[in-house]
């Protein structure tokens, strides 16, 4: 009999539900290969005022608002191929709101520059994702039924005859869909718990670290656990089991696999050191109205995407008119892709960003420029698309 309980024996499910707070069915296709979960919750913290004689503090009553808070850390992995989407694909249905797109793939017909022309309809529209070699890129615009417009060229030979892959693409919507994550541990007596009406307020991708990692992190409506657990909570009756463990090997991304697109006519850049992209929410979760314990539902507020990159200065024209565009305020597109092999890619797109003046960062032997928060812009829900493949 173990004398604890080892952080390796830890398993994540995650599913979108279908009401907040109504905790999902847990599945085993939506296991995720995550690094921590931070789930905390805490009482509001309120001031008793009333004397009672005495210095001694009198508590708390029962009853008082509770919040409850969370952050998990997961890697990019592999998207199998028997798999139909990536299994933390409600994260980030939950981040973005606007659901995702399907490309089953393809055959190219004809390709120049950043035009490709699919062998049949291909059905695209505006940010969603193609890929072809292990290589992504982001459709700009739709030319017709089978030529669409890409916001950089591929690297490697796309002849004709040349198969694109499947991707899958999250697009930026108005409402947010509330998720369930389910952490259990082994052994099966350990404590398990369930983060119930858990909304996604910022999404953080880092890129050129060890490992590519996603954070999500945000507030819950209550956060469960089997050795409290009473019926009702969650709309549950009784505390789910976790799904029969089938062999699983997830094949994580190094960090330091990719590439970067950035400019107003996109170049790819070799010099990049770190990226990270952001997106935030401005999650309202309704927790202060009259006669609620806890949060009512999801209010999404103005979604704020910004991109902070740095990169090694070099005296060519691609690298000064990063400089020149952050000067005149002018428009640049940043994508990043993150690992180059099929099945183990992902996309970051942001269609149009106005660059911050960087800072020069002297103090190793080589300049650095630091762009920070380099806020993107659009229109109406097209800041921003993320897509893997």
């Amino acid at each position: 009999m173990s004398c604890y309980i080892s952080t390796k024996q830890n398993r994540f499910y995650v599913a979108i539900e279908e009401r907040f707070g109504r905790v999902a069915p847990i599945e085993g296709a939506t296991r995720v290969p995550a690094v921590r979960l931070a789930a905390r919750q805490e009482l509001e913290r309120i001031e008793r005022r009333d004397k009672i004689g005495g210095r001694t503090f009198g508590g708390i009553p029962s009853g008082v608002r509770r919040r409850t808070s969370f952050e998990l850390t997961t890697y990019l992995a592999e998207w199998p191929a028997e798999a139909a989407a990536p299994g933390y694909r409600p994260l980030f249905l939950a981040a973005f709101g606007g659901g995702s797109r399907n490309f089953a793939g393809g055959v190219v017909n004809a390709s120049s520059g950043t035009q490709l022309r699919t062998g049949s309809a291909h059905g695209l529209i505006p940010g969603q994702a193609v890929a072809c070699g292990g290589e992504i890129r982001f459709v700009t615009a739709v030319v017709d039924a089978q030529t669409v417009q890409l916001n950089a060229p591929f690297t490697g030979p796309v002849a004709a005859g040349t198969p694109l892959e499947r991707t899958i693409t999250f697009l930026p919507g108005g409402s947010l869909p509330s998720l369930s994550i389910f952490d259990y541990w082994s052994p099966e007596a350990a404590v398990h718990r369930i983060l119930a009406g858990a909304a996604v307020d910022r999404l953080r991708v880092n890129i050129n670290s060890d490992f590519h990692e996603f954070t999500f992190s945000g507030a819950a409506q209550d956060l469960l656990d089997s050795a409290s657990f009473e019926s009702g909570q969650g709309e549950l009756d009784e505390f789910p089991a976790e799904p029969p463990l089938t062999p699983d090997s997830y094949a994580v991304v190094p960090g330091n696999l990719g590439q970067a697109w950035l400019g107003s006519s996109p170049e790819r850049f070799l010099t990049l050191t770190e990226a990270e992209v952001i997106l935030d929410n401005n999650l309202d979760v309704r927790a202060r109205e009259f006669g609620s314990m806890g949060p009512r539902c999801i209010v999404a507020g103005e979604r704020y995407v910004a991109a902070s990159f740095s990169l090694y200065e070099r005296p060519d024209e691609a690298t000064k008119s990063l400089y020149q565009a952050a000067r005149q305020r002018s428009l640049i597109s940043v994508m990043f892709q993150l690992g180059i092999q099929p099945g183990q890619v992902c996309g970051v797109y942001l269609k149009s960003v106005i660059p911050e003046v960087p800072e020069f960062a002297d103090d190793e032997t080589r300049l650095e420029w630091r762009f920070r928060d380099c806020r993107a812009q659009g229109w109406i829900d097209d800041e921003i698309y993320l897509a893997f493949a």
